[in-house]
C-alpha cells in the first residue's frame, strides 16, 4: 500500500501527506481527552439524584458529595431530577458525557426493581451504566401518624382486613411500593397504593392524615422519628434495627419476610477505565471518613470499601432479589 495519500485542497491542487504526518494528527486530536482523564476532575462534577430532595439518595448523595469536593478541591453539585420511579434523572445520565463528571445515584429502584415494574425500560443497568460505588440500607419503617388508632402491625392489619382496600399508602419508588404490596399479600389484605412524584408530597399528605401509612427508608425517616412527627409500626429488615430496638421487625409476625435496599453511584458505560477507578477510589476514600462513618450510622446504612467487581456483582444480585420480591408482590409491569 502507497505510504501517502493525497489530500484534495480545492484550488489549490492535491497535497501529499505521508502516513506519518496522519498518525501524528490524529495523536493531537486525541491528546486533550488523555490530558483530561489524567488530570479529572477537571471541572465540577454532577452527580444527578432521580428523587426528589429529603429522601435516602439526596441525603447521601450531599454526604458523599461533600468529601468528594473536600478531596478533589472541585465543586459537586447534586442535581435533583425526580419523576417516572428515577428514570428521567437515570435517562439524563445515560446519555451524558462519558467522562465522568456527570454522576447517577443509583438506587434500588433505578438498578433492580424497575426492571420488574417498568415495561419496555427505556434503559438497562446491566450494560448502560458502570458502577462505581455502593452502599446499603437497613430496610424502611412501616410509618404511620402519631394519633393513628393502630399500636401495632397486628392492629394495622386487622384495621385492613375489617375495611378492604380501604386503608392506602403513598409511594414514590419502588422501595415504598413494593414492601405494602408485599405485607398485603402475605397479610391476605388489601391497601390502596397512591402514587407520588417524591417522597416530600408523600410525608405531608401522611402527616395531614391524607393516606393511612408509608414505608419509608431509615435514611429518609430518621428526621421525623427524632422530631416526633411520625410513628414506627414495623421495619422490614430481618432482624430488629440496634437505633430502634422497640420496634419490630415484620418478620417476628411472617417469617423470612426482609425488604432491604441499596444506593449507590453509577457512569455511563462509555466512561473510560481510569476515570471509574478513580470515581470508585474517590467514593470508597468518602465512605472511610470518620463524619460519613458516623452519618451512615445515624442513618442505618452499612457500607464497605467495594471495587468495582464486586459493586457489579452486589448490584446483579440485588436485581435478582428484588425480580423475586416483586414477582411474590403479585405486582405487574406497568
Amino acid at each position: 500500500m502507497d505510504a501517502s495519500f493525497k489530500w484534495n485542497t480545492g484550488s489549490r491542487g492535491a497535497r501529499v501527506i505521508d502516513r506519518r504526518s496522519v498518525l501524528a494528527l490524529f495523536a493531537t486530536m486525541l491528546m486533550p481527552s488523555l490530558v483530561s482523564a489524567a488530570q479529572y476532575p477537571s471541572r465540577p462534577i454532577k452527580i444527578i439524584v432521580p428523587f426528589g430532595p429529603g429522601g435516602s439518595g439526596d441525603i447521601t448523595a450531599r454526604l458523599i458529595g461533600k468529601q468528594i469536593e473536600e478531596k478533589t478541591k472541585q465543586a459537586v453539585v447534586i442535581d435533583n431530577r425526580p419523576g417516572a420511579n428515577g428514570i428521567i434523572g437515570t435517562m439524563a445520565v445515560k446519555i451524558a458525557e462519558p467522562d465522568g463528571h456527570t454522576v447517577l445515584l443509583i438506587t434500588t429502584s433505578t438498578h433492580a426493581a424497575n426492571v420488574s415494574l417498568v415495561r419496555n425500560l427505556s434503559y438497562d443497568p446491566a450494560t448502560d451504566f458502570t458502577v462505581v460505588g455502593m452502599f446499603r440500607s437497613s430496610g424502611s419503617y412501616l410509618m404511620v401518624r402519631p394519633q393513628a388508632s393502630w399500636s401495632d402491625l397486628a392492629g394495622f392489619i386487622a384495621a385492613a382486613k375489617a375495611a378492604p382496600g380501604k386503608l392506602t399508602f403513598g409511594y414514590f419508588n419502588a422501595s415504598s411500593r413494593t414492601p405494602p404490596e408485599y405485607l398485603g399479600k402475605l397479610a391476605g389484605v388489601e391497601l390502596q397504593g397512591v402514587p407520588y412524584r417524591a417522597i416530600a408530597n408523600a410525608v405531608a399528605d401522611l402527616i395531614g392524615g391524607e393516606i393511612d401509612c408509608l414505608f419509608m427508608d431509615t435514611t429518609a425517616s430518621n428526621q421525623y422519628l427524632q422530631n416526633g412527627q411520625l410513628r414506627p409500626l414495623a421495619i422490614t429488615r430481618l432482624k430488629r434495627a440496634p437505633a430502634t430496638p422497640d420496634v419490630p421487625a415484620i418478620a417476628e409476625t411472617f417469617p423470612g419476610f426482609e425488604l432491604t435496599g441499596f444506593l449507590g453511584m453509577a457512569v455511563p458505560s462509555a466512561t473510560p477505565r481510569d476515570i471509574v477507578e478513580r470515581l470508585n477510589g474517590l467514593i470508597n476514600e468518602a465512605l472511610a471518613a470518620a463524619e460519613v462513618r458516623r452519618r451512615m450510622d445515624e442513618f442505618g446504612l452499612s457500607w464497605d470499601i467495594t471495587d468495582l467487581a464486586a459493586c457489579d456483582a452486589e448490584v446483579r444480585a440485588e436485581r435478582e432479589r428484588w425480580t423475586e420480591y416483586t414477582r411474590v408482590a403479585g405486582i405487574q409491569p406497568e
